[in-house]
């Protein structure tokens, strides 16, 4: 039986042939539901050759202990889960999908048993005890331990829909309270301790060890502490509800240090990891802090930040820079611009942040669904001006422009780039340009003579070139498609600035500066429309259609009276 039983895995998972492979996963499906399976599982794990087989009897066990109906009886429970540890404790090199597998197991029937009781005690929650003589053996032992810990954390948050919310609400509430901080603490400690010791990370077990303890901090910061299920999409928006039982944890400088300084030691590859966990630790609700707390944590917050923008080799990889502009976002989704303005090396921190956002804007091709934060970020620095009581200066009538500067011209200059190369025009992405263009909108309208003059510069520029061109006999084709590209880009774009416009913050200048951007358009207008029998540009009119829609919410508004 066991010899069939493994050569059934074998042709589940190893062969090509389609009616083989539905033949064994018909037999095994009923060898699942068959009254001797728990049995027959611990006779594959004990006496298995291949890992395929082991891989089954954890699969089928997992199923076991999560049915609903005729559930195994709690002394059978503890027996398999005393028995996986054991398992794991005594083979800690099997095949790494088995040991997923089993800690999977672990993870579950802890997580069903976590109300269940044995003589008065809880017998499912001893999670750090379960562990623990993982963590004092070998690397490999460490990382099954921190493993189990991390499976555990991320299980206990996922609702499933096999069993109600509201006991999966119990379950994670009582979990947070009574061994969530525990577990992060002891993250904590073990990464200093990785840290003092200076890893061989160049070492495969220790470098999966580091980033075992990363995962598992990750985990326990990205926990849904209050049960609101945060949804991923409204990420710039997300602050974590940091129990106040874990405010010393936050006091402590040591633990935001602790990730910055491993962020600067440990190579490209696990940092995003770290920056993932300065996320989190930057998103801390505010009402953790007093005032005076606040504004140390965000000091050092500022510190570290302004310590990565000023040392960034790690930045060109994609993920740490993707990291790396979401923590900028949350330091002003998290934080007033009165606060920032306050911290001591704000000056040097907004140069540093400018630059680097401009670098990036100006590296159009790389990491383009990053932009939105750092756009995001200016946004809310932008949106901030008119309220800021402080009397620190912030110094965003010096930046902002820069930046604004940066997006144009890179965005002009990206038409003849994609063009020439081929590449993928961001212009077809109608969604994305939208949502830079509302955020351009704010970034844009502050100090808005500058931002008119530069459009009325390059709107002029690009207009006169196209016009010459249509008037010459001898002109290309994709000279012609150029200049529509840059025209294109410039209608959008002062669509998004008059659409930025604030009717109580709003000038007569202000309106006048308008009104030269509304008639370059409008003569842009009257010279595609008569190359309309000739040749359109379907971009462009989508352009000027964007742009008619933001002049008529501004300047017009929607309820026209009929005389």
């Amino acid at each position: 039986m066991l010899y069939c039983l493994e050569i059934l895995c074998k042709q589940l998972y190893e062969t090509t042939d389609t009616a083989v492979r539905h033949q064994a996963e018909k037999a095994l499906v009923e060898f699942t539901n068959s009254p001797d399976c728990l049995s027959k599982c611990q006779l594959l794990l004990e006496r298995g050759s291949s890992s395929y087989s082991q891989l089954l009897a954890a699969t089928c066990l997992s199923k076991l202990v999560s049915r609903t109906s005729n559930p195994l009886p709690l002394e059978q429970r503890v027996d398999i889960r005393n028995y996986v540890l054991n398992y794991l404790a005594t083979r800690p090199k099997l095949a790494a999908f088995v040991t997923q597998a089993l800690i999977q197991l672990y993870a579950r029937i802890t997580k069903l048993g976590w109300f269940d009781c044995q003589k008065e005690d809880y017998v499912f929650r001893n999670v750090i005890a379960d562990v623990t003589r993982f963590l004092q053996d070998s690397v490999e032992h460490c990382i099954i331990g921190v493993t189990i810990l991390s499976q555990l954390t991320n299980e206990i948050n996922q609702a499933d829909t096999t069993h109600p919310l509201t006991k999966h609400r119990k379950i994670a509430s009582s979990f947070r309270d009574s061994s969530l901080f525990d577990i992060f603490t002891l993250s904590c400690n073990l990464l200093k301790q990785a840290s003092a010791k200076n890893l061989n990370l160049n070492d495969e077990s220790q470098h999966g060890l580091l980033m075992q303890l990363l995962k598992l901090s990750y985990n326990c910061l990205n926990y849904d502490f209050i049960g609101t299920s945060t949804d991923e999409s409204s990420d710039d928006l997300c602050t974590v509800q940091i129990p106040t039982s874990w405010r010393s944890a936050f006091l402590d400088s040591s633990t935001l240090q602790l990730f910055f300084n491993l962020y600067h030691s440990i190579p490209p590859s696990l940092s995003p990891l770290v920056l993932s966990c300065l996320v989190q630790i930057a998103s801390v609700r505010r009402s953790l802090f007093n005032n005076a707390e606040r504004a140390k944590f965000l000091s050092h917050l500022v510190d570290g930040v302004k310590r990565i923008l000023a040392n960034p080799q790690c930045l060109p990889d994609p993920n740490n820079y993707h990291e790396f502009c979401r923590l900028l976002a949350r330091l002003k989704s998290n934080y007033q611009l009165g606060e920032l303005v306050k911290v001591e090396n704000y000056p040097e921190v907004i140069r540093l942040i400018a630059n680097f956002t401009v670098t990036s804007l100006q590296h159009w091709e790389f990491a383009p669904n990053s932009v939105h934060y750092l756009l995001s970020l200016w946004q809310r620095l932008a949106a901030s001006v008119p309220y800021v009581k402080a009397t620190e200066p912030h110094l965003l009538e010096t930046y902002t422009p820069e930046v604004t500067k940066a997006y144009i011209t890179s965005r002009l200059e990206s038409v003849h780039v994609i063009l020439r190369d081929g590449l993928e025009d961001p212009l077809d992405d109608a969604g994305l340009v939208q949502q830079q263009l509302d955020q351009l909108s704010t970034i844009g309208r502050c100090e808005y003579e500058k931002t008119c003059a530069l459009l009325v510069q390059l709107f002029d520029q690009a207009a006169q070139t196209y016009q010459e061109l249509l008037q010459s006999t001898n002109s290309s084709a994709v000279d012609i498609t150029v200049q529509e590209g840059r025209l294109t880009w410039l209608v959008y774009i002062i669509g998004a600035v008059i659409g930025g416009r604030v009717s109580f913050a709003s000038t007569d200048e202000q309106d006048a500066m308008d009104g030269e951007l509304v008639c370059r358009v409008l003569q842009l207008m009257n010279l595609t429309d008569s190359r309309l029998a000739q040749a359109g540009n379907e971009r462009l009119e989508l352009a000027m259609l964007s742009f008619f829609e933001q002049f008529r919410k501004i300047y017009i508004g929607d309820q026209v009276g009929i005389f």
